[in-house]
Formats: structure tokens, sequence, C-alpha cells
């Protein structure tokens, strides 16, 4: 059986590369040949995109490439609509001018459900979107291409809304990320022991990286066409909790400093998603326990601050 070529933009990143690892193993080994693509690729470029296209050949696409950063999305609202929904029509054209017949899922985020009370808990995707920055508008933006595509050109695309995510190699521009980076540093003793955070009174849904990457193959085989699937674990959790689970994790007396440069503007205080769809029409559920993420999360940046020492 010939190995299904997969393409997966934002290769490089942090999704990405845990994808990339998994497909050396079980269940995934000996089924896909990821296609290779540079590190600067670009596709707000419609030329790159097409190129791109044209040189991997696809079966399969998974569209992660995506300016995700929230304050800078209010920072540069035109760049962050450029790179998500821009690049994203660039990609739908090139795909379209190469005849590609395969799926494409789409990586949208459970950011753009936005303003959504306690009562309306946990977020479904019937959910009427209220998105609360120009990340989550842009990412909801190209959601809406993706449905027309689906419609009006017969394209095969899923969207997923996955919502947080975490494991080793996040970017410290996310809140627990930073908060291990910032806990591995003093355990190292290059740091004092303090751990500065922003608002700590929020909860979030979160689901470790790799399942989320099992979320996107499930979708691949059994998600149906057009349809928006919450890519979550559908447990609320306090970020404040997370952060004592990861103080405890390190041994280390730590307290803890809210700085008001580090809280968000228009920052939503409760958020959880309803899984049920995604595990009625593909089996896929999260399965890997929340400390196993944490600790994942706080040995990368022991590793990783040990090697730039």
């Amino acid at each position: 059986m010939p190995l299904r070529r997969l393409l997966v933009t934002g290769r490089h990143g942090f999704v990405g590369g845990v994808l990339a690892r998994m497909l050396e193993h079980a269940p995934y080994a000996g089924l896909w040949q990821l296609v290779e693509i540079s590190l600067d690729l670009d596709l707000r470029d419609p030329a790159a995109a097409r190129a791109l296209v044209e040189r991997s050949e696809p079966d399969v696409v998974i569209h992660l490439a995506a300016q995700s950063a929230v304050p800078e999305s209010f920072r540069d609202p035109e760049a962050t609509f450029q790179v998500n929904l821009l690049g994203t029509l660039h990609l739908l054209q090139a795909l379209k001018q190469q005849h590609f017949s395969g799926r494409m899922v789409y990586v949208s985020s459970g950011d753009v459900y936005g303003q959504v009370s306690a009562a309306e808990l946990p977020a479904n995707e019937e959910r009427v979107p209220r998105p609360r920055n120009p990340y989550a508008v842009s990412k909801l933006a190209a959601e809406a291409l993706c449905a027309q595509w689906a419609v009006t050109d017969a394209f095969d695309v899923v969207i997923a809304r996955p919502f947080n995510h975490i494991g080793a190699g996040q970017s410290e521009r996310f809140a627990i990320s930073d908060f291990a980076r910032q806990i591995a540093s003093i355990k190292a003793g290059t740091r004092e022991p303090i751990v500065r955070a922003g608002n700590l009174n929020i909860s979030r849904d979160f689901t470790d990286v790799h399942d989320v990457v099992a979320a996107y193959f499930a979708l691949i085989e059994s998600g149906r066409t057009g349809e928006i699937y919450n890519v979550c674990s559908g447990r609320e959790t306090s970020v404040s909790g997370l952060l004592d689970r990861l103080i405890a994790l390190s041994g280390v007396a730590i307290t803890v400093e809210q700085e008001a440069a580090r809280v968000r503007q228009f920052e939503q205080t409760r958020m959880v998603g309803d899984a049920r769809k995604i595990l009625a029409h593909t089996g896929w559920q999260s399965k890997t326990p929340i400390e196993e993420s944490l600790a994942a999360a706080l040995e990368y940046w022991e590793k990783t601050l040990k090697k730039a020492d």
C-alpha cells in the first residue's frame, strides 16, 4: 500500500514538530510520507503557495500555519489577517489549481467562541461565536472561507477548533509553558524563586498536544466534510491550579506574583469545550493526564536551559 503524502503547513512549529515525531511510531508509522517544506514558507505570497502544492502533490493537508499570538494580533491585526485569512485563501486556491482531491483539515481555534457566559458552558459547535480579539476574528473568518469552499467548490475540508493545548516544546508566549520556563530557571539557580504571572483567576480546557494531533488524524479518517469539531478535553481547569501543580512538581519553594503588564485585555474568565461531537463522529477523546503534560513541559525547559548554559 503506497504511503499517503501529507502536507502540514506550520510543520516547523510546536504542533507540527510533535506531529512529525508521532509519524515515526504506531499507529501512524508506515502510513504517511510527510512532505518537507521550507522553514521560511510564507503563504501570504500566492506564488509560494502554488509552488508548495505543485512540488508536494499532497493526498491530505493539515493547515496549521498561523499567527497565533493574541497580544500580537492586537498590535498588528492587519498582519494577523494576512497570515490567517489570506494565507488560507492562497492555500485553497493553490490546491484547487492543482486539482487536489483529498481532504484538508483546517485548524482554527476554540478562541473563536470568545464571550460565553457561565450558563452557556461547555461551548459546543452550535454556539454562535463572539470573538474577543483580532486573532480569533481572523480564524473565524478563515473558517467561513473553508466552509464556503466546501459548499461551492465541493472541497473536502473539515474544521477543527482546538482549545488550549500543552506539552514539551511549546513557546513561552503561552502561559503554562512560560510558567514551566520560569520554574526551570529557578531550579537551575539562575532566577530568584518568584514566578511572575498575569491573571490567574481564569480557567481553561487543556489537552495534551499528542492528543490534539491524534484528533487531527481522527478527523482525516472520520470527520464529515464541512463540519466543525471541538478538539478539547471537556474538563475545566484553573490556571492557578496548574501553576500550583508545576511548582509542586519542581520540589522547590516558590512564591507567585501577579503583574498587571502580563494581564491580557478582554480575556474570557471561564472556558470549557463540549467534546461530544468529535467523540461521536470519530471515537477520539483526550487520554493523557494533565500531570503528564505538565511534567513534560517542565522537563523540556530544564533540558533546554541546561543546553543553553
